[in-house]
């Protein structure tokens, strides 16, 4: 496995790919991120984890940011290990600080950043002049 990785890392080491900012398009990204990580021969287990985290870092964004959104997959190294890092940028909060969500019902929004944290090896936000990075890690089995 980790001969395989280490092939990965050189040949194809991250997917680049745009969020459309509509709420359908979330099925459509977990069904390329599985086919990439198909090709990238990545065992079961991680691929999972992956789409739940996915999923939740490209509602987030398509929820509660502004457009335009991307989501980049990429393999690094971390302790030695290969890790696999999801990170969706946007260009902010669709929000004002402080101003209530209205159409946001709490009861079915507001757990992504626990199931993210609770999933990811690790996990952070990066805030940058394009906008905000929120990315989190998943440790190859």
């Amino acid at each position: 496995m980790a001969a395989q990785l280490n092939t990965l890392l050189r040949e194809a080491c991250e997917h680049v790919c745009p969020l459309p900012p509509v709420a359908g398009a979330v099925p459509a990204v977990r069904r390329r991120v599985r086919a990439v990580l198909a090709d990238w021969q990545v065992s079961a287990e991680i691929v999972e984890d992956a789409l739940l985290m996915v999923s939740e870092l490209v509602t987030n964004a398509i929820v509660h940011a502004l457009p335009p959104a991307r989501l980049r997959l990429s393999w690094v190294r971390v302790d030695e290990r290969c890790t696999l890092r999801v990170e969706v940028t946007d260009t902010g909060s669709a929000f004002p600080v402080g101003q209530p969500r209205v159409g946001i019902d709490p009861d079915e929004h507001g757990r992504g950043e626990a199931i993210v944290h609770a999933l990811a090896s690790r996990h952070g936000i990066r805030v940058h002049s394009g906008g905000v990075t929120r990315w989190a890690d998943l440790v190859a089995i």
